[in-house]
């Protein structure tokens, strides 16, 4: 099943993909997901962020063939950090290329986005707190990640979190691939089986920490291929058995 958040008659709803048209969802999907009457065309409607987050848990170097770009050891623990919700973005929006930075990057990664609230989870409990999967791009300013020696400004812009274009609830995280397009060209390829802290331990370790709560996503890491983006790109982060989230390379003139 995939979950999408649109926009139509002024008013934000959730719904189901069937085909060429979406059915609506009584309420928000994160308790029950009941069908409504109501059908809209897809291509007549706004798509927004699948879920808005209160907070973004994300993951550095959780891909081997990440490490073995960026020269780094394989973490003992998943090594984390926070995005603010203000960084969201949806499919076919803009991101902004901060006058402060002179790169800006993709990273494909796999999100999880969380069904309900989750507080000391095991890892073998960790599906019945998952409400699905969606396709990540955790934008960064790469010259600024490594002047600041952390990274809250250099992912932290906002746009600088990409979410889309909805959740697919019946999927197994363990073998799954994905890629960067950047102006249709593949420029990163990489597949879950290659995650060093796979979805139930990374939600039973970042459960242990911080209470997560229903709308709230974990970005899994990116595999190797990093690379830069310019203002006038079209990115693509495509995880086939998801779909694809596109957006746009803009110059923040502000």
């Amino acid at each position: 099943m995939k979950i999408v958040r649109f926009t139509a008659n002024r008013k934000t709803r959730y719904g189901i993909v069937k085909g060429k048209f979406i059915q609506e969802i009584k309420g928000r999907p994160f308790r029950k997901i009941t069908p409504g009457e109501q059908h809209y065309p897809l291509d007549k409607v706004k798509i927004l962020a699948p879920c808005q987050p209160s907070k973004i848990v994300a993951l550095g170097v959780n891909y081997r063939s990440h490490a073995d770009e960026v020269s780094s050891d394989v973490p003992e623990s998943p090594l984390l950090f926070l995005k603010p919700a203000t960084a969201v973005i949806g499919p076919e929006d803009n991101i902004l290329y901060p006058p402060s930075s002179n790169r800006v990057d993709y990273e494909a990664e796999l999100g999880v986005v969380i069904k309900k609230t989750a507080w000391k989870i095991a890892a073998k409990d960790a599906p019945d707190y998952i409400l699905g999967y969606t396709c990540f791009n955790d934008v960064t300013a790469r010259d600024l990640q490594k002047r600041d020696g952390q990274w809250t400004r250099a992912k932290g812009f906002n746009t600088f979190a990409a979410i889309g274009p909805w959740i697919e609830t019946n999927l197994d995280p363990s073998g799954l691939d994905l890629e960067t397009h950047l102006n249709g060209a593949v420029k990163q390829k990489g597949n879950t089986r290659d995650l060093v802290f796979t979805v139930p331990q990374l939600i039973d370790f970042i459960s242990h920490i911080m209470t997560l709560l229903p709308g709230d996503v974990i970005a899994t890491g990116t595999p190797g291929g990093i690379g830069p983006m310019n203002p006038g790109d079209t990115v693509e982060i495509v995880i086939p058995a998801i779909g694809i989230l596109r957006n746009y390379i803009v110059k923040d003139e502000k």
